[in-house]
């Protein structure tokens, strides 16, 4: 892509606004926060301590939007104190310039490593920066510094403790993450109607598990109907993909088929009731027709072999997960009991609990009559204090040439220096301005950070002109200028989601509403401060084409981790019906799994990061990107097939699995090593492996189709590499 195009694709990214769901309870809670710190502060201590504490109330208000499973309070109150530390610090050295720009440096190289341990830090981080560099320039002495540092971190914990108190959907993103995977699993059920070997996009998965990591405080009060369904849906997916493939027996027309496609549909049909159920905190209500289909009885006379055994456990399946989205307490007693034992409801969901056991086969383990059921397995999440140390070694691994996360450090750290000194050195007042917007627009990736450098700049001017226009027209008195100010920070907290440049109008619009409570800027135009945002933008687009971490030169490595991780899980599987004692819920199945999801989202990530770089493919061209893509996913569906139809514990061993195992291991290594080379992997032990099969074939329905289709997407990625190459 050419540089033209790239600033055009980034631009327009910049500037669009998005549909999104807005939240006006969560928005107004923000506002009522910063209201409640700038009147106090107001009525106490005067306009400058009331503009020190509300950027404290502000920015720990944003910390609680951020796509974060931690507990709100906990984020509100880590913006808090760590802004509270760096403009106080910030004081302490503002009246030696040399003093405060090693400090400058030295803090926003940290804050720039901070996106080691994730967004949400990297943004906190970045912001405290941001807001330093404006907050350093209202107290007097170090007493008066002191004071607005601790009025700072009061800030934080009112927005702390507003959450606690005014509790607006309380789990809502742990409801919502959980409500869409189970809505994509829906989705998945229903496209396999029309497409047997449909793809399917494992995120809404992982950003599941992500959510269900809970910290102890959290374990204590997580609503029940959050245990467990997670897990069921993991164990839907391989049912329902074995279900309608045709390689595990169904035929493409037929009875057979039309039976499939009719559980297939009432299965989508309960996944999207119990998502909707559990985003709501509301019973699960089935629909009439999807009851039905799953109470037919002719599955048996229908269906046969694997496929009749699909559908049993899809349907017992389908069972616990309605059960498990019903809202109760931890106390209402084990899940699955007797029939009535989810309160005797009528209707669809009375019929559906009490024919569980006519539909649905014998109840799992988990659910069967008279038997406790095991203890939910909770995903830890270590508290702030713990964190520490994980985050140090996220940081130490970064330290190396090559790394996005250093060079962005780099980057934002000289251009916010330089942004310092130029903003001094221009005759324009208030030259924080500069560096302040280079520090909030950086990010380590080129589109972002050109997409948000051309959105604040828009933003600004919008938001910067307005303010200024209603100042030197309306000329507000203080108590005026703080209503404006939250007001501002209202919309800006509404319409956050949006879009960058949305919320930037009022975040500019904030800026010149609370310094005009002191009386500051009100002589500044808008002109100089359009002038040095634009200057800050221009430094931090500057900077990345002059010191790049570009994403495309490492697509190959991407796309090698991602094939040596689903080689690993393919083996792993394979190497199941060799050893059918250790089953198919082995740990190291499981790891192997997830670190296949782990590989390509990573892949995912780096191709769009790569779409809108001014950089030629070297070696992985576009086209090749997405056949080797598809190839892939193709290689981890098989592979999943096969997981689904792993013998069970006390079933005879196949022969040749094992060697099929470690020649399919030893071959995606080794493939992945010629991706990593830019080389053209080839397959010849494994094609061997499968080609000695030909006369004495396994004794089992799936093994050998699954060896043949295994080998067909790996010839069909190295088909995909060649013709890269050829380019």
């Amino acid at each position: 892509m050419s540089w033209l195009r790239a600033l055009k694709e980034t631009a327009r990214s910049g500037l669009t606004v998005e549909r999104r769901r807005l939240d006006p309870l969560v928005a107004g809670r923000a506002a009522l926060g910063l209201a409640l710190v700038v009147g106090f502060s107001l009525a106490l201590f005067g306009p400058a301590v009331a503009a020190a504490s509300a950027f404290g109330a502000f920015q720990a208000a944003i910390a609680t939007f951020q796509r974060s499973w931690r507990p709100r309070p906990t984020l509100a109150l880590a913006s808090g104190a760590s802004l509270a530390v760096s403009t106080f610090l910030g004081y302490l050295t503002g009246a030696h310039e040399g003093f405060f720009l090693a400090l400058l440096l030295l803090w926003t190289f940290l804050s720039g490593l901070a996106w080691a341990a994730g967004p949400t830090a990297g943004i906190i981080a970045s912001s405290n920066v941001a807001i330093m560099l404006v907050t350093v320039t209202l107290p007097t002495s170090v007493a008066a510094a002191a004071g607005h540092a601790v009025m700072i971190f009061a800030g934080g914990v009112v927005q702390a403790a507003l959450v606690v108190l005014l509790p607006v959907r309380p789990w809502g993103a742990q409801r919502d993450a959980l409500a869409d995977a189970l809505a994509a699993e829906a989705d998945y059920a229903r496209r396999l109607r029309h497409d047997p070997v449909a793809p399917f996009d494992p995120l809404p998965l992982m950003t599941a598990r992500s959510a269900a990591a809970v910290t102890p405080g959290q374990a204590r009060r997580r609503p029940a109907e959050l245990h467990g369904a997670r897990g069921l849906a993991e164990r839907i997916r391989p049912v329902l993909a074995s279900l309608a493939d045709p390689a595990v027996g169904v035929p493409e027309e037929g009875p057979e088929r039309a039976r499939v496609r009719e559980l297939l549909a009432a299965a989508g049909t309960v996944l999207d009731a119990a998502a909707h159920a559990i985003r709501h905190g509301e019973p699960v209500d089935l629909p009439p027709s999807a009851v039905e289909a799953l109470r037919t009885r002719d599955s048996g006379a229908v269906l046969t072999g694997p496929s009749r055994r699909a559908a049993v456990r899809l349907m017992a399946l389908l069972g616990d997960v309605v059960e498990t989205a019903e809202p109760r307490t931890e106390t209402s007693g084990p899940r699955g009991g007797t029939p009535g034992s989810r309160g005797g409801t009528s209707g669809p969901r009375g019929e559906t609990s009490g024919s569980r056991g006519e539909t649905s086969g014998p109840p799992s383990s988990a659910s069967a009559p008279g038997k406790e059921p095991p203890a939910p397995v909770v995903r830890a999440r270590p508290t702030l204090l713990r964190l520490a140390p994980i985050v140090l070694a996220k940081v130490r691994a970064e330290l190396r040439r090559d790394s996005p996360v250093l060079r962005h450090a780099v980057r934002v750290s000289a251009v916010t220096a330089a942004g310092y000194l130029l903003g001094a050195a221009l005759p324009l007042g208030h030259g924080y301005w500069a560096p302040m917007a280079s520090v909030m627009v950086m990010r380590p990736d080129f589109s972002q950070t050109y997409a948000r450098s051309v959105a604040r700049f828009g933003g600004t001017l919008i938001g910067v002109g307005l303010a200024t226009a209603v100042v030197q027209t309306a000329h507000p008195d203080v108590y005026l200028s703080a209503g404006l100010a939250v007001l501002c920070a209202f919309s800006m907290y509404l319409l956050m989601r949006t879009g960058y440049a949305a919320g930037q109008v009022f975040v500019a619009a904030y800026v010149v509403f609370l310094l005009g409570m002191e009386g500051a800027g009100l002589t500044q135009t808008v002109r100089d401060r359009v002038t040095l945002t634009l200057l800050g933008g221009l430094l931090a687009m500057l900077a990345y084409a002059v010191y790049p971490a570009w994403e495309t030169p490492r697509l190959r490595g991407r796309l090698a981790d991602w094939l040596a991780s689903v080689g690993r899980y393919a083996s792993v599987v394979v190497a199941r019906y060799a050893e059918p004692a250790a089953g198919a819920d082995g740990p190291d199945v499981r790891q192997a799994l997830l670190d296949t999801r782990a590989a390509r989202v990573a892949w995912q990530e780096a191709v769009e990061r790569a779409t809108h770089e001014p950089v030629r493919h070297r070696g992985l061209s576009h086209a090749a990107t997405e056949q080797a893509d598809h190839a892939l996913a193709e290689l981890g569906r098989v592979a999943m097939l096969l997981e689904a139809h792993v013998p069970e514990r006390g079933a005879p061993p196949v022969p040749g699995a094992a060697v099929l195992a470690e020649s399919l291991r030893r071959a995606t290594e080794r493939g992945a090593k010629e991706v990593r080379e830019r080389r053209v992997p080839q397959w010849e032990e494994l094609r061997e492996t499968v080609d000695a099969w030909s006369a004495e074939p396994p004794d089992h329905f799936l093994l050998r189709k699954g060896a043949v289709l295994l080998l067909e997407v790996l010839d069909e990625l190295t088909t995909a590499l060649m013709e890269s190459r050829r380019r």
